[in-house]
């Protein structure tokens, strides 16, 4: 919500003439029932967890504010490649005309049409992502129409629209709440859900028909790919009401995250949606602006207080609170990657990485926007954020993904700006956010080794050894350092594939007998290639019981196993990746018997 969606909060006032017929006893009861149906959800959290599911590598959305259809399509091997689980696109439907950004979020129609691409171009985005194994999260705008000040006009698609008068839905004077008047009271539960958001049509959603409107528009967009949704102005439906739509949808366990603005004194609670699904924790981005400009060692409490994790949407900034000044931007620099990389690294929330354009004027719309169309995001263009291709951005990505489900361990500050931690024995992080570099000896829970530090570099070139459960380093100025166990020197950081060998078992001149292990596997960082069979020596297959190949010849990886000669062995390569996940190669069993003399060379190819 911006100041487009929500005004400025002046003190309590009378309730505005000209609302729905109500007593203030009902009025009290309704409020009642949905605080207690959202406590019943906290209650039920841990039965139907709504957090955002593992797709592809890992689960971190990646919001990408006014990107094209196109330009995310295209953009999706490398936020693939990347490690996040999903994109988040701003929203697909038919809306006011306009240059500005805020027309995104004045629907006039469910056409899957907008500024930002025609249905096809939605459909083929959905695909090209897939494929890169990245989800595709819409943001839905279901609370509201586009403003009665507007009058009358015609959408982006040519769909036509008066006050009161939507037939591209169709909508008419019954499908909007009786209240006709502005929200000037956020003290009071029936204004803000029953009246207009700055003038915005507010929806009847406590209507059958309104909600089978939503639910097909929704079921819409489910079909044409997207596995989630991002609730706008949820904070102006009652709880109940986006519960009765979300039971109508062909996917009723498909990821919800809604939008709830808390703030203190108010009727209104996030905690009363996390019954429907995950909600987005704005106290957590205000923590981080506060910390982050102040002292970071109370980091180690940020989440204290606050939605249970399970259910809590954490982000540093999204495209509402970057203009109104309520979190960190951007602009912060330094201090702003630092804060990602807290998010990315510490244990609370599903993270949200947020990426969109630079801006002067807050209401100004994606580069080159038009009253009709946006150009193609491009990194190539600097007005363009690009959070996603920082190399410490990726990196903590990585990081996130190779340490989930560990807890926070080994927590150290020096009372003030410089902080370290891990996350069980997979991964460690130094954050310091100071003017000057820091140096000096950390215990860690790693297992000794050599690591590459993942926000230093995207190929290694900085490592920090680890013995006897420390290490010493050197951090830069508003920097970071972070070692985890899927990101080891010896192991291989991302690479590009290239030709590979016809398999073709051939005798080894050596003397020793069994099989020497050769194939030819591109991977990424925190994966590694395993050879499993059916011996014993093999794992049984048993993937984490397998032959560890050596990556030393990449992208070539080399092992070897001792067995009898005339052994008939069956056999597959798995890789494995820094949190146990395994991927088997596809195709039959290979078999090969080991030779009466010598050891069997086999020149294989991963088979993807």
């Amino acid at each position: 919500m911006t100041s487009h969606h929500a005004p400025p909060r002046p003190g309590a006032l009378t309730a505005p003439r000209g609302t729905r017929r109500s007593t203030p006893v009902i009025a009290a009861l309704a409020a009642l029932a949905t605080v207690l149906a959202g406590l019943v959800g906290v209650v039920n959290a841990d039965r139907s967890r709504a957090s955002a599911p593992v797709k592809g590598d890992g689960d971190v959305v990646l919001n990408m504010f006014q990107w094209t259809w196109d330009a995310v399509a295209a953009e999706c091997a490398t936020i693939g490649d990347a490690g996040f689980g999903y994109v988040q696109v701003s929203p697909p439907q038919e809306h006011v005309t306009g240059a500005q950004w805020w027309t995104s979020y004045q629907p006039v129609s469910y056409r899957v049409d907008s500024k930002l691409g025609t249905r096809a171009e939605f459909a083929a985005m959905n695909a090209a992502c897939e494929a890169a194994g990245v989800g595709v999260i819409a943001d839905a705008v279901i609370n509201h129409t586009t403003g009665a000040d507007r009058g009358s006009g015609t959408g982006v698609a040519g769909t036509a629209f008066g006050v009161d008068s939507f037939p591209g839905v169709p909508y008419g004077p019954n499908d909007f709440n009786d209240c006709r008047t502005n929200i000037t009271n956020y003290s009071d539960r029936y204004q803000v859900q029953n009246c207009r958001l700055v003038s915005l049509q507010d929806l009847r959603t406590g209507s059958d028909y309104v909600r089978g409107k939503i639910a097909a528009y929704l079921n819409d967009l489910i079909g044409l790919g997207v596995d989630g949704f991002r609730i706008d102005a949820a904070k102006h439906m009652p709880a109940a009401d986006l519960a009765a739509i979300k039971q109508r949808l062909s996917r009723p366990d498909v990821y919800w995250v809604q939008e709830v603005i808390g703030a203190a004194g108010e009727p209104i609670r996030p905690a009363e949606y996390v019954g429907s699904g995950d909600v987005h924790e704005f106290d957590y981005a205000r923590r981080l602006k506060q910390r982050f400009d102040g002292s970071i060692k109370d980091l180690r409490t940020v989440g204290d207080g606050l939605l249970p994790s399970a259910q809590a949407g954490v982000f540093v900034d999204n495209h509402d609170t970057e203009r109104n000044g309520e979190t960190m931007t951007y602009a912060w620099g330094a201090k702003y990657v630092l804060a990602n990389t807290f998010m990315l690294a510490y244990p609370y929330g599903s993270p949200s990485v947020y990426t969109g354009y630079r801006f002067t004027d807050k209401d100004a719309g994606a580069p080159g926007a038009t009253a009709t169309t946006v150009p193609d995001a491009s990194c190539a263009n600097s007005q363009w954020t690009c959070t996603h291709r920082m190399t410490e951005v990726r990196g903590m990505v990585g990081f996130h993904n190779a340490v989930a489900g560990t807890d926070l361990t080994n927590w150290w500050d020096d009372g003030g700006n410089l902080v370290a931690f891990g996350r069980g024995a997979k991964g460690h992080v130094v954050l310091n956010n100071t003017a000057s570099a820091q140096s000096r000896t950390y215990t860690t829970s790693l297992p000794d080794g050599t690591y590459c530090d993942v926000v230093a570099s995207s190929t290694c070139a900085r490592t920090v050894a680890v013995s006897g459960g420390r290490f010493t380093a050197s951090v830069p100025a508003y920097g970071a350092l972070a070692l985890h166990v899927g990101a080891r020197s010896g192991s291989t950081p991302t690479a590009t594939p290239t030709a590979t060998p016809t398999a073709s078992p051939t005798p080894s001149p050596t003397g020793a007998t069994g099989l020497a292990f050769a194939v030819n596997a591109t991977t990424v960082w925190g994966q590694n290639i395993y050879a499993v069979g059916d011996q014993p020596a093999l794992g049984s297959w048993n993937p984490s019981s397998g032959v560890a190949l050596s990556a030393s010849t990449y992208p070539v990886w080399r092992g070897t196993v001792t067995l009898p000669p005339g052994t008939r062995v069956e056999y597959k390569y798995v890789r494995i990746d820094g949190s146990g996940g395994v991927t088997w190669e596809t195709g039959a069993n290979r078999v090969v018997t080991v030779p009466a003399s010598g050891r069997l060379t086999l020149n294989d190819t991963w088979r993807g």
